[in-house]
């Protein structure tokens, strides 16, 4: 062949339709199992690299990338890759964050069905001789299904669910009301649904904050005859929780595909009578592995003929003195954006970014992807980058515009998001100076306070003598550190305050509630900055 033609490296197995679309694009050469070592060494030698989850491209692997332009993950997850590492060498990450969509919806679906039905229990019994006929199940037409986590995979289990005559309601702060209207669901508060729905399904990522989102709390708000699904992730449920729950009659039976620790032959769930258990086989079809193959090798293929791909992970290269500018601000976006998460109430329709100062003289696009990301952390899987962050915008229905102001006021540069929901609107501010994250302004509220600990919390209160010391004896008397407070008056005299306290650990529900129990406290929220 000649010494242009492009060479492509296929690291493990996938769809043969795949390959052949690959071979469209280049010289294809097929060697599974590579140790890092010996991938290392060719890397170099190859215009475009597909892998999928066991062959790790680490920063080392990519030390010397030679001719590389590009890396395909068929599958949403690319844990396995050195993103930064890719990016730092120019090197385009892609993705399928579509391929495997409909094969986990169905697979949700499947498992609901099975538990009700107890086909599992009427399988083995049949199997082994019992012809067994007092086994009764339930219908699910008429019932409820509530659905955690609305995104690409959420949204066809609701269709789906839809499609058995299922009432859906869903919760996702970041799912706009009218988009989710166009699909027959109602939007409503996770305590609402839990305590609505006959059956709940999550499709969450797991993040810090949902990290064991359903707990012995969440799950004492279910129904006695509801049934859990869970084909995420394993570690969204609190497992040992979740079996006394099913052992006591708390809740009526469990449908799992994915546990905390894998492969789970030990798991005190899987050994249940009232669970269904499959060995994390949601994603797993020929259809979803042709999907994604094909979907990813096209992009492959599109790169390497100078066209941009349709998914991609990482973002493109920022001119090095635009980023010096940004640098500074990405932290503040961050913080910005958990904050707002945790203070805003009410489905989001709208999200506005507006930069004010030096910073405004530049393209904001790399700030705005990590106000997205911070705002959608517990929501979605899928990689924002400024490549995508407004088609995600869109595609949860929400409005997503960035403003520009080079008058920053009192500040030489600073950032605040504004979240319109149907409920209000909650705005934030803040800025960076000498390389530290401040928080200047919330909603009518003006601060100045380094949000940098595990967690803050926001009270609003009647303004009058007495709160500081009621909050603090609280803390005290439950051990909580507070390294930063600072309060801050409302526009009239005589009317609110809001104090806002950095806290060194998480805040235990039975302290918050203590806090709100305080007379004159209107109200307060907690906000995760871990």
């Amino acid at each position: 062949m000649e010494e242009s033609t492009p060479r492509i490296l296929v690291a493990e197995a996938i769809a043969e339709d795949a390959i052949e679309i690959l071979k469209t694009g280049g010289q294809v050469d097929i060697r599974k199992g590579l140790p890092p070592g010996e991938l290392k060494a060719i890397l170099g030698e190859y215009d475009a690299l597909v892998v999928r989850s066991q062959t790790k491209v680490t920063a080392d692997v990519l030390s010397s990338p030679g001719r590389l332009r590009i890396i395909g993950r068929p599958g949403v997850g690319v844990d396995n890759i050195d993103v930064e590492a890719a990016s730092k060498h120019g090197i385009v990450v892609v993705n399928s964050p579509l391929g495997n969509s409909v094969s986990t919806a169905e697979h949700t679906i499947a498992l609901m069905l099975s538990l009700v039905r107890q086909i599992p229990r009427a399988h083995g019994d049949l199997k082994g001789g019992t012809w067994n006929r007092s086994l009764k199940g339930i219908e699910v037409r008429g019932k409820t299904l509530g659905v955690v986590g609305l995104g690409k995979i959420g949204t066809q289990v609701a269709e789906m669910a839809r499609g058995l005559k299922m009432h859906v309601v869903a919760y996702d702060p970041f799912i706009a009301q009218d988009w989710a209207d166009r699909i027959g669901v109602t939007m409503v508060e996770l305590d609402d649904l839990l305590r609505q729905s006959d059956f709940v399904t999550l499709h969450l990522p797991l993040t810090p904050n949902t990290d064991r989102l359903i707990d012995a709390s969440k799950l004492a708000r279910m129904k006695p005859t509801a049934m859990l699904i869970n084909c995420a992730r394993g570690k969204l449920v609190d497992e040992q929780a979740l079996y006394e729950a099913l052992e006591s009659g708390r809740i009526a039976g469990a449908a799992l595909d994915v546990y905390s620790v894998e492969p789970a032959t030990d798991n005190i769930l899987v050994g249940s009578d009232r669970v269904v258990v499959t060995p994390h086989l949601a994603a797993s079809t020929v259809e979803a592995e042709r999907s994604a193959g094909t979907d990813v090798a096209q992009q492959v293929v599109d790169v390497l003929r100078g066209l941009p791909p349709t998914s991609p992970v990482n973002a493109p290269i920022i001119p090095a003195e635009h980023m010096a500018l940004l640098n500074p601000f990405m932290d503040v976006a961050v913080k910005l954006g958990k904050i707002a998460a945790g203070i805003m109430e009410g489905q989001a329709k709208e999200l506005i970014v507006r930069a004010q100062g030096e910073i405004a003289t530049v393209a904001i696009d790399p700030v705005k992807a990590e106000v997205l990301r911070a705002l959608l952390g517990t929501a979605i899987e899928e990689r924002i980058t400024i490549t995508n962050a407004d088609a995600v915008a869109k595609g949860r229905g929400l409005r997503f515009r960035e403003e520009k102001d080079t008058n920053a006021g009192n500040y030489a540069s600073s950032l605040i998001l504004e979240v319109v929901t149907q409920k209000g609107k909650t705005m934030v501010s803040g800025t960076s100076f000498q390389g530290r994250t401040y928080l200047t302004g919330v909603n009518d509220y003006v601060l100045q306070i380094e949000p940098q600990d595990i967690s803050m919390l926001f009270t609003e209160h009647v303004d009058k003598p007495g709160m500081i010391g009621a909050v603090g004896t609280v803390m005290g008397q439950n051990g909580i550190n507070i390294s930063q407070m600072q309060v801050s008056l409302g526009a009239h005299a005589g009317g609110t305050a809001m104090m806002a306290l950095c806290l060194s650990q998480q805040l235990p529900d039975d302290v918050f509630k203590q806090v709100l129990a305080i007379d004159g406290m209107l109200k307060a929220k907690v906000v995760n900055l871990s």
